[in-house]
């Protein structure tokens, strides 16, 4: 106890002393990590202080364990530990609630669950933005043994029932409308039937398995409202889920996130408690959760990992109070929030930051209460990592690397990192974790500085793609090699830098965007002959959708008319910026469309 609190002193007398005099211009020591890590009794995760590598390898390692806790254990034991603490804050609404309170509705809601016919294993879509409902779900169905499956809101009628019918999900909670899309209508369109159905009693030709619909905020024909479920959860079924704690193992599924495939077939990584619990607290380590006291703003999506593991696996495992600006992204709300409620942390992609630094009045804010922070999801300039270190009050934001698939995260800074670090590598090893980088063709690891493809290995792998195996044994080798797709180096220390990727994925403002899923869509226009989508370099979003089509014999067509085309089809973000017509691509001699060369003609093309 004695040399936990003076860990927890010396932790914080270290850092505001970095905070005062460490400038974002100034290159720090390369090696040098003031102290903070080696002070810890409790979890010695730092880089090696010399060139240690040869190969491209590196292992995490730490005295700290790997838990064996399931996400509902995490929030009892927090509840417990805190029950008077705020727990979130949902700005827009208006929401605050205490550990206590919070932990109390999670089992009310949990006991609904299996009181309006739910089962351990289940599985429930949650689609939507950002909100309170939202968050209930998440740890209510942890605690009933459900299996979330996180639904972009910005999904069309036809990308839903795909998802819905791949998982077989048994359950689909939304809001009734969120700015223009209207859930419930869209809803109607892959499964009709619900509209006269009794509320958990649906039979779908196109979705069998789906039975269930609930609504937050309303309650149209076939629907429960939230408020029902909730009521739904008798004495009985309360004792019903208390038995139910006692058969779930950290091992088991917890949730399920889609991501697109080369393909352009979304596909659904499946993670456990072990996976998630486990990752949160390597990243929160960190950072210092530990020790600091944290109000995590939390601008990103809570149906991506960085918003789900980020911000509500951060408050329950280590107490953090996370704050939701808006129910999506508006940076002029991130920086009043920040403002308003003294957060000491903010997440965000590049293209979140560049906007909440634009806001014409940003000047008018106090950012001085944030202390940490982290930058993910996509490429980052170098200016805009100096820019958010000055403006925002924020030299210890780190640069965080990963994937859906890992948990999500695999690399990440050091808060006292050099800013030579910080902006030209995504950072080092967490720990518990083992990281390769190998020749994209013979598979052999390289020697260090060389460039070649990413693997990553430990307990952050997800169990796999949902009922894909042919899928997850491409994506994870007989030895539990994931194969991430990008290129990176790795130094002698063991630092990675992303320097390309083997697919021709699309970031856009974080958004991970598959060129085949668009292609395929293209393709069922009458006047298309074929499309070839790329990404082009936006200033703002990092990369811009740019579709190259050839059109049919005697076929003219205008970009209004693609973009009106796709509008409702695929979601907002999927639809191309640029839109060009060519008579031809570049190939290879054996045919093969040459799309780096496509880019840079592109490029050229628009000016970019």
């Amino acid at each position: 106890m004695v040399s936990r609190i003076l860990h927890r002193w010396f932790a914080r007398k270290v850092f505001l002393k970095t905070k005062r005099n460490l400038q974002p211009d100034k290159i720090q020591p390369v090696n040098k990590t003031y102290g903070i890590q080696q002070s810890c009794a409790f979890h010695n995760d730092y880089p090696p202080m010399t060139p240690t590598l040869t190969n491209s390898y590196v292992h995490g390692t730490c005295n700290m364990p790997l838990i064996a806790k399931t996400v509902g254990e995490c929030l009892e034991e927090t509840t417990s530990k805190y029950p008077d603490r705020e727990a979130m804050v949902f700005d827009r609404d208006g929401i605050r609630k205490t550990f206590a309170q919070f932990n109390e509705e999670v089992d009310q809601l949990a006991a609904g669950l299996l009181g309006i016919g739910l089962k351990k294993g289940d599985c429930l879509g949650m689609w939507g933005p950002s909100n309170y409902g939202w968050l209930l779900m998440q740890f209510a169905t942890a605690k009933a043994g459900i299996i979330l499956v996180t639904v972009n809101p910005a999904y069309q009628a036809q990308e839903l029932e795909y998802v819905l019918r791949k998982v077989g999900c048994k359950a689909l909670v939304f809001p009734s409308q969120f700015k223009t899309q209207k859930y419930y209508e869209l809803l109607l369109k892959a499964c009709p039937e619900v509209e006269t159905s009794s509320p958990g009693s649906i039979k779908s030709a196109k979705l069998p398995e789906l039975r269930t619909v609930i609504v937050l905020d309303s309650k149209p024909p076939g629907a429960f409202h939230l408020d029902e479920v909730m009521q739904a959860g008798s004495t009985s079924y309360v004792q019903q889920l208390q038995e139910l704690q006692k058969t779930l193992s950290f091992d088991d599924p917890i949730c399920v996130q889609f991501t697109s495939g080369t393909t352009g077939s979304p596909k659904g990584a499946t993670l456990s408690h072990h996976n998630i619990v486990n990752n949160i607290r390597v990243i929160g380590y960190r950072l210092g959760f530990d020790w600091r006291d944290t109000r995590i703003c939390v601008p990103v999506p809570m149906y991506h990992c960085f918003g789900s593991v980020g911000g509500g696996l951060a408050m329950a495992t280590f107490g953090s109070t996370i704050v939701f600006p808006s129910p999506s992204f508006e940076g002029k709300a991130v920086i009043e929030t920040i403002h308003k409620e003294k957060c000491t942390v903010i997440y965000g992609t590049p293209t979140m930051y560049i906007d909440m630094l634009s806001q014409p009045d940003f000047s008018n804010y106090d950012m001085s209460s944030v202390e940490t922070g982290i930058i993910a999801a996509a490429p980052i300039p170098v200016e805009l990592f100096k820019d958010i270190m000055a403006k925002m009050h924020c030299p210890e934001l780190i640069a965080l690397y990963g994937t859906t698939e890992n948990s999500p995260s695999t690399f990440a800074g050091f808060p006292h990192d050099s800013f030579e670090r910080k902006t030209g590598t995504v950072g080092y090893i967490l720990p518990h974790t083992e990281a390769k980088v190998v020749d994209t063709v013979t598979k052999l690891t390289v020697p260090v500085n060389t460039k070649g493809e990413v693997y990553i290995r430990g307990y952050c792998v997800m169990l796999g793609y949902w009922a894909d195996p042919e899928k997850t044994k491409q994506a994870i080798s007989n030895d539990r090699w994931y194969k991430t797709g990008d290129l990176a180096t790795m130094d002698e220390y063991g630092y990675l830098k992303i320097v390309g990727r083997c697919s021709d994925m699309i970031i856009r403002g974080g958004e991970n965007i598959y060129p085949a899923e668009i292609e395929q869509f293209l393709h069922t226009h009458p006047k298309i002959q074929e499309a070839q989508v790329i990404g082009v370099k936006d200033e703002r979003m990092g990369e811009e959708v740019c579709a190259c089509l050839r059109l049919k014999q005697g076929q003219e067509i205008t970009p209004e008319e693609i973009k009106a085309f796709c509008k409702g089809q695929i979601s907002h973000f999927k639809v191309p910026r640029y839109i060009v017509t060519v008579n031809s691509y570049p190939l290879t001699v054996s045919g093969k469309i040459q799309k780096y060369k496509l880019r840079e003609e592109m490029e050229k093309r628009l000016r970019l």
